[in-house]
């Protein structure tokens, strides 16, 4: 099940934010708490939003998605910047993380918004796929593009909740 994170949630997000600094071998470089996280995602002005993954069958908190909107001068467009998707080891292929993709990949196709830009994380050690900048092939954006298009494509009508993504995340104040 997919839902919006709550206030609730800071200390769960918090949680999994450093088991993916870890995951990327830069544990000590996640400084954000609890605190922090509740003012950014859920104060006055939110400067972020997150949608929280929970497993159907027990009801635990299994990942998140964290995104914040973005605009481009150069195309006059805007978009999602999704700066976190994270779904815990023991969760990962019971499709939560393609439902937090849904979710947002439908939002984003209501509010008219170009699709989620993330930067791509390969797993630790593993060698650059692509040949980044403007003389060996793609450049990040456009490599990160690619990756998440091709993923979004998959999941624009496939989720099945569409109408509750809007909801969700719309209760957001997004």
């Amino acid at each position: 099940m997919i839902r919006a994170a709550t206030e609730e949630d800071a200390a769960e997000i918090r949680a999994m934010i450093r088991e993916l600094a870890d995951y990327e071998r830069v544990g000590e470089q996640a400084r954000t708490t609890e605190e922090q996280l509740r003012e950014a995602l859920f104060g006055e002005h939110p400067a972020a939003f997150a949608l929280i993954a929970e497993d159907d069958g027990a009801g635990r908190v299994v990942g998140y998605a964290l995104w914040f909107p973005r605009f481009s001068t150069w195309t006059g467009t805007r978009g999602m910047h999704l700066e976190d998707l994270y779904v815990r080891p023991s969760a990962r292929g019971g499709g939560h993380g393609r439902a937090l993709l849904a979710f947002l990949a439908a939002f984003c196709e209501r509010r008219v918004l170009r699709p989620p830009a993330a930067a791509v994380t390969e797993a630790p050690g593993t060698p650059e796929r692509h040949a980044p900048g403007p003389n060996g092939g793609p450049g990040e954006e456009d490599r990160t593009r690619t990756v998440m298009d091709a993923v979004l494509g998959g999941l624009r009508t496939g989720c099945g909740q569409e109408d509750t993504a809007i909801e969700v995340i719309a209760g957001q104040r997004a």
